[in-house]
């Protein structure tokens, strides 16, 4: 009898022991369900390479198409449209039942040089520009509005010159239309699907200078009626900055406008650059201890704020699934699965931040009851 119970108590020890073992099988979207969407930016390898089709559908509730559904990858050429990448991860989210971010409609950068110039090599005229932006806005928001649950509308339209007494880039669409093809594409957007969030997308989003451009331009939208319904900061961060300060200012400065924030592109690189410029460096830095300690805190950080504001952020998005895909390249470190989609320190810190606790409690447990075997 002492030895059948001994057998069954052992067996109960070891479900108690296991347990967290099984808890390290949810992911992200499990630890924040209470908090907001975990997304992840995409691209084709990621939704057809089976381990990796597994990591996005543990750890993710929300999914943006890394650039297979920005402008000149669906419409190359005027009025020839290529959905074929655009289609598989829209199929993709529908067959998983995982919504779906769009990115984006008007950026300066991946947008064909036909939506700018006739065919003599001249600037069009204001209304030809909205012309085209309108039907590629109807084509593309008309195609995916099932799955699609927000647009980032527009993407970097301000400056960086901290200086410029214009606040916005001097790109094409502003050379044509001056401000208003910022207002002109939200109208269009909410005209296309009136269901959809409609967010105004930038980087350093939460440096001061930028800060006040962004928050300046989207108050004058709401007065003036324009359907903008949140603010993306797209989070492209280094492991020293930006500081809590200047996040928590920002959100808090955004949030007094608008009712949704979302953090669109986040990844923490290991060089000293920040922003969503083309142009950065890929050769990183050697992962000491001190650096991976950085990277761990600035990660620690940035969530620690995220949850505090939990009632304006909708969704926080890594740009890229691992470092083997980030833009930044894999020297850069920028994300908690490393190149070889391996889960970094950094993955449990972010994800495991209200059981640490727990898991002391039931690690406490576990070591009464091996007491108790001991004296059968």
């Amino acid at each position: 009898m002492k030895t059948f119970m001994k057998s069954a108590l052992c067996a109960m020890a070891l479900v108690m022991v296991s347990a967290p073992s099984f808890a390290q099988e949810k992911g992200f979207k499990d630890a924040y369900k209470k908090y907001f969407k975990i997304g992840v930016a995409v691209n084709m390898r990621n939704i057809t390479t089976p381990e990796q089709v597994a990591l996005i559908k543990k750890d993710y509730n929300s999914i943006t198409a890394e650039n297979d559904m920005k402008p000149q990858s669906i419409q190359p050429q005027e009025g020839q449209f290529n959905w074929t990448n655009a289609d598989k991860i829209a199929d993709f989210c529908r067959e998983n039942k995982i919504p779906l971010r769009g990115h984006t409609l008007a950026w300066h950068s991946q947008v064909g040089q036909w939506m700018f110039y006739d065919k003599d090599g001249k600037l069009v005229d204001k209304e030809t520009l909205y012309d085209r932006m309108r039907t590629h806005i109807n084509a593309v928001i008309g195609r995916y509005k099932d799955i699609v649950y927000c647009w980032d509308v527009v993407n970097e339209v301000f400056t960086d010159d901290e200086k410029a007494e214009n606040p916005f880039r001097q790109s094409l669409w502003y050379r044509i239309a001056g401000e208003d093809f910022i207002d002109s594409a939200f109208v269009f957007a909410h005209r296309a699907d009136p269901n959809a969030l409609l967010f105004i997308n930038d980087y350093n989003a939460a440096t001061p200078h930028k800060r006040d451009k962004i928050y300046n331009k989207v108050k004058k939208m709401i007065e003036a009626g324009i359907p903008v319904d949140g603010i993306g900061m797209q989070g492209h961060y280094n492991i020293y900055g930006p500081s809590e300060k200047d996040i928590d200012d920002a959100i808090t400065k955004y949030e007094s406008i608008v009712k949704h924030i979302q953090f669109t592109e986040l990844d923490v690189r290991v060089n000293e650059q920040m922003g969503g410029q083309l142009q950065f460096r890929r050769d990183g830095a050697t992962i000491t201890p001190e650096v991976e300690a950085r990277f761990n805190k600035q990660y620690d950080m940035l969530f620690r704020l995220f949850r505090k504001h939990k009632k304006s952020i909708d969704c926080v998005t890594f740009w890229n699934l691992s470092d083997r895909d980030s833009w930044l390249g894999a020297r850069n470190w920028p994300l908690p699965y490393d190149e070889n989609y391996k889960p970094k320190e950094v993955y449990n810190i972010i994800k495991d931040f209200k059981n640490r606790k727990d898991s002391k409690a039931t690690e406490m447990k576990v070591v009464d009851f091996d007491k108790y075997l001991k004296g059968l």
